[in-house]
């Protein structure tokens, strides 16, 4: 299993990164985390016809605007879109003129499937859960090829997160605030409360990523989250645009 970070950053794009977007390249699936900017990347890895899915934790824009650059696409495979109810009436009314190239004339199959809170299955177990943010957002525990990935963004603290980490053999999750940093209204993780669920959910290994750009000016200071998160949970992370990880 390979993990590529196509987008990092939380917002807004910057010289540090795109916005949020994380590519899962399984033996059977490739399976694509938000789309953001960084989504536009994801033709530079997708090279065979192995099923694409789309899980979207909610509709603000740096996780779909990059759902924008569908029409340069050219997939012989579905594009299989999965997010919380809500999730279809949002993105036909932003992919579509007078904004971009609507989805029916798009040169690639797109569906969009909305998930309730629960187990599914999508061709792999998966269970989604609401977090705690300013509008409805899943959280994602999926069970492929014999490896947990927990995927949580634009969260505060919450109990469904502690659960979709439990065991996780890999926690991906958001460091949006610095560590002592005053919340300004939306819930958010600082480093060392993502470490904290990492370690009481006996999780392996963390990744921080959507590293607020407003506040995460340089790459040095993403380093230093990883640090102070460091002391916490020892096997912890920071990505960056490009990073490649092997699971």
């Amino acid at each position: 299993m390979k993990i590529f970070f196509l987008g990092t950053n939380g917002w807004y794009s910057t010289d540090t990164g795109n916005t949020v977007c994380t590519l899962i390249e399984t033996k059977t699936y490739y399976i694509i985390l938000d789309a953001g900017d960084g989504f536009h990347k994801i033709n530079q890895y997708i090279d065979d016809k192995k099923p694409i899915i789309l899980l979207l934790s909610h509709l603000h824009l740096d996780h779909i605007i990059g759902l924008h650059s569908l029409a340069k696409f050219r997939f012989d495979q579905e594009i299989n879109l999965y997010g919380y109810k809500g999730t279809k009436k949002g993105i036909y009314r932003i992919i579509k003129h007078p904004y971009s190239s609507p989805i029916a004339n798009l040169p690639i199959n797109f569906q969009i499937t909305e998930l309730k809170e629960g187990n599914h299955n999508i061709g792999f177990p998966i269970t989604c859960k609401l977090l705690v943010h300013a509008d409805p957002c899943l959280g994602f525990r999926m069970e492929i090829e014999g490896k947990v990935i927990t995927y949580c963004t634009d969260t505060g603290v919450c109990d469904n997160m502690y659960e979709l980490a439990k065991d996780a053999d890999l926690l991906i999750t958001e460091c949006s605030y610095k560590p002592g940093q005053e919340e300004w209204g939306w819930p958010h993780l600082k480093p060392e409360e993502a470490a904290d669920v990492a370690v009481k959910s006996n999780a392996k290994k963390l990744i921080l990523t959507h590293f607020d750009a407003s506040t995460y000016l340089t790459i040095q200071e993403r380093k230093e989250a990883e640090e102070i998160a460091k002391k916490t949970f020892k096997n912890t992370f920071s990505a960056l645009d490009g990073l490649e990880i092997i699971e």
